[in-house]
């Protein structure tokens, strides 16, 4: 099941029902201590010097409890139970000095989801001094100086390479993800299971234990579906040889592409497994077609007047489940298709901002909002809000918080194979039963490849992704 975000309030509820159901705090911040030293160890390597920076609340007790957890690791602890000491001691230990190595990491327990006001200047100097050193830093529970509630800089805020935040992600951290870094979250550390529910909901990887569906022995290409996807122009015909490829990784009976006939040749010579046809107006979509993807790549100067029409048409008309990205988002018309129909938009924030009227800034200000005004404007559609944490949802009900991926999915083509392996998925029977787990699958999987990727290669590319994407298991 996927966690609710929660407040401030809320996370003191839960923590209330855990000590009330005999658990104590002690054994809580034990359990965090672990967690922490896991992660820990993940971001260094045997033998680096790791700095454990403690203030004097639980979040504090939390880091120290990471201690006895970081084998083959040097440990310090600068305790800051006075800010312009502790800015001392951390520079002395930031110096070159004879038999003692510079730290690789630093565990920033200062201060935690209880903070409220604005710290004073003595704490600012210290953070803005930690922010400076250039070392990544692991947060406990949410960055020093972050309100966990609305995500405004309490004067200062350490800037986390990763936070690991204890139970269940706080509302506050998803509007300060330049402060967050990687958002992880510490699920074994003995609360009682979550009482709450959210509108807003972190996605596990255990959500989707039953995905893909089981595919039956007695089947055929057709029991599979048939995916048509409309992509690729002069200039942009990658796009669509990589949401062919991305489409494939899926495993739907039978991939179509139809670029634009002046691409057609570049397209079809790096396509074995798809059928490719150049794209013609007014010609029906191929034989049993289970789904669209219409868009990647759809980018030249002066494309057919025609396109667009067709478009709008498989819109309002299309039986099956239709996905469009890219250019072709500009062409959709407000209001949409009839109940019932499956149909998804996967914006950027830049695209999102351009179809609601207002600046990528003011989107990425109120991800939820933006979401739910897309999936307004479009009939109710299913929107893929693009981006760090990516969301999925609609006009009603949860939206959905994606745990995988990492900057390296910000290249040109990540989001074509997204498109093209969300489809693939969206063309199948079985999953069309379940649209949107189908949907936040897609999403996580296009994470989780490039997670995947990234610990072997440090540059990563598109093409890299290709192999590992539908490889991950929960």
């Amino acid at each position: 099941m996927p966690l609710p975000v929660i407040s401030v309030a809320q996370m003191r509820e839960w923590e209330n029902a855990t000590w009330a159901a005999g658990r104590s705090p002690a054994a809580v911040i034990k359990n965090v201590g672990r967690a922490l030293a896991r992660h820990a160890l993940a971001l260094t390597r045997a033998g680096d010097t790791i700095l454990i920076l403690t203030g004097r609340g639980h979040n504090g007790d939390d880091a120290r409890a990471a201690r006895p957890g970081l084998r083959q690791r040097k440990v310090e602890v600068v305790e800051a139970a006075d800010p312009r000491i502790a800015r001392g001691e951390f520079s002395r230990r930031m110096a070159p000095a004879p038999g003692r190595a510079r730290p690789k990491l630093v565990v920033d327990g200062l201060f935690g989801i209880g903070l409220n006001r604005p710290l004073d200047g003595p704490w600012k100097t210290l953070i803005d001094t930690v922010n400076q050193s250039g070392l990544p830093v692991l947060s406990v529970d949410v960055p020093s100086g972050l309100n966990a509630d609305n995500g405004r800089v309490e004067g200062a805020a350490i800037r986390a390479e990763v936070t690991l935040t204890v139970g269940t992600p706080k509302r506050g951290l998803f509007l300060a993800s330049e402060w967050v870094g990687r958002l992880e979250i510490a699920t074994d550390t003995g609360l009682i299971p979550c009482p709450l529910s959210s509108e807003l909901n972190w996605t596990l990887p255990e959500d989707f234990d039953a995905w893909p569906p089981r595919r039956p022995a007695e089947s055929n290409k057709g029991t599979f579906g048939h995916l048509a996807i409309i992509a690729g122009s002069l200039g942009y015909h990658g796009a669509a040889v990589l949401a062919a490829r991305g489409a494939l990784r899926a495993q739907p009976g039978l991939v179509t592409v139809e670029p634009q006939a002046s691409v057609y040749v570049p397209v079809a010579s790096q396509l074995q497994a798809a059928m490719v046809r150049p794209w013609r107006a007014a010609r029906p979509l191929p034989k049993n077609s289970t789904a669209i993807l219409f868009g990647p790549g759809l980018a030249a100067d002066k494309l057919p007047q025609s396109l667009k029409k067709e478009l709008r048409a498989h819109w309002e008309n299309f039986p099956g489940p239709m996905i469009v990205d890219a250019g072709a988002l500009d062409w959709l018309h407000a209001g949409g298709a009839a109940a019932g129909k499956v149909r998804v938009i996967t914006p950027h924030p830049g695209e999102a901002g351009r179809l609601l009227g207002i600046t990528a800034k003011e989107v990425q200000a109120d991800r939820v909002s933006a979401l739910r005004q897309l999936s307004r404007r479009f009939g109710g559609c299913y929107v893929v809000l693009k981006g760090n944490h990516t969301l999925v949802g609609r006009a009603g009900g949860g939206i959905f918080i994606n745990c995988s991926g990492n900057p390296l999915l910000a290249q040109g083509g990540s989001g074509d194979l997204l498109g093209g392996y969300m489809a693939g998925l969206l063309a199948q029977p079985a999953c069309q039963r379940d649209p949107l787990t189908a949907i936040r699958f897609a999403v996580w999987q296009h994470g989780a490849a490039a997670d995947e990727a990234a610990r072997r290669l440090r540059n990563l590319t598109v093409e890299d992704m290709v192999l590992e994407l539908g490889l991950a298991r929960p």
